[in-house]
């Protein structure tokens, strides 16, 4: 395996500014790639279901350029959003520019910047998991960092994870549990870290209140730096940004649950509890995300060594494409819920 394919996640970005200088409808050109091409190129080159020996998965391991790629995209990021923060503030937008303007920044911040905060954080390495943190800041959702490691991951496919669509449920319905369930969840992890550290809610130790003062602090400073219009467009794009995460979450883990056993507690978490594509080219933009049993059952393997489970429920195409359809009740449901509904009752 090439790292050079996952080198394509750093063309969002430049499509923004490609867009910006070409002016007017091109600003959605960012945003329209994403969900237009993507999945058309997704259906036209198909899938990879292959995996790695274990040989060639600990060689791959150790190669430092897919990590360097990675990492990359954190200053890329927070260029890219001092830049358009800048483009916001000048006020010489159109409003259907600027429309388009903060969905392709939105879309290249949340699309590409939460994928590889996430692939970032959970790593043991500090350097990596402060690249994570900066990602999540520019996009106003830090929290993400405390519940998705340790509430997410126990929790997953279960009712007490508030990421876990249940079937039926629409992404309108989901949405709002989603973005407010992870805070409250985020805050009561944080909170019960001190309390059994002896340690005051309210003080400087408590990193939910760092995480929710940084992007309001950067948010000021980008005002006093280029205008209250780039206050407006960072937390718009922010919007936009973590709305897709949650699209994404809703996608993940649709209508599955874990079963309970008899003494309370769910069983562990299996392949079967997680959506999987193989679709090459969401694969490349989204750093292998898409292979997510594997990383739930191996949370810190880094994304060039995620495994295919034949066991795994697949999807009819890749996350590009699944956004759309999440977006439309109707499609969703006609398309998802006899998928889900039969896993269910498999034995």
């Amino acid at each position: 395996m090439s790292p050079v394919p996952y080198l394509l996640s750093y063309l969002l970005a430049a499509l923004v500014v490609v867009g910006t200088i070409m002016g007017g409808g091109f600003n959605y050109i960012a945003f329209l790639f994403a969900f237009a091409i993507i999945p058309i190129l997704d259906l036209l080159i198909g899938t990879d279901s292959s995996n790695a020996t274990p040989e060639k998965m600990a060689e791959l391991e150790q190669k430092q350029s897919f990590r360097l790629i990675a990492l990359g995209h954190v200053p890329i990021q927070v260029v890219l959003v001092l830049w358009a923060a800048s483009v916001a503030g000048s006020n010489t937008l159109s409003g259907i520019a600027m429309l388009g303007f903060v969905l392709s920044v939105g879309t290249a911040t949340g699309g590409i910047g939460i994928t590889v905060a996430h692939e970032l954080f959970h790593k043991k390495n500090r350097i990596d998991a402060l690249g994570g943190k900066i990602l999540l800041l520019t996009v106003s959702y830090m929290h993400f960092y405390i519940e998705h490691l340790i509430g997410h991951h126990v929790h997953v496919a279960t009712p007490k994870d508030p990421v876990t669509a249940r079937y039926g449920e629409s992404f309108y319905r989901f949405y709002p549990r989603a973005v407010v369930g992870s805070f409250r969840s985020a805050w009561q992890i944080e909170t019960r870290r001190l309390a059994r550290k002896g340690t005051p809610v309210w003080s400087p130790h408590n990193q939910m209140l760092w995480f929710v003062a940084l992007p309001i602090v950067f948010a000021i400073a980008l005002g006093w730096a280029f205008g209250w219009r780039a206050t407006t467009f960072f937390f718009a794009q922010s919007i936009v940004a973590f709305t897709l995460l949650e699209i994404v979450n809703y996608i993940e883990h649709y209508g599955l649950l874990r079963k309970r056993k008899p003494s309370g507690n769910y069983e562990r978490v299996a392949a079967a509890h997680s959506w999987n594509a193989d679709h090459r080219m969401t694969n490349y933009f989204l750093f292998r995300l898409q292979r997510h049993a594997d990383h739930h059952i191996h949370p810190l393997r880094p994304y060039q060594v995620l495994r295919h489970f034949d066991e795994s429920p697949q999807l009819p195409t890749g996350y590009a494409g699944m956004i759309v359809l999440a977006l439309f009740p109707p499609l969703w449901h006609r398309l998802m819920d006899e998928r889900a509904a039969s896993l269910q009752m498999a034995p």
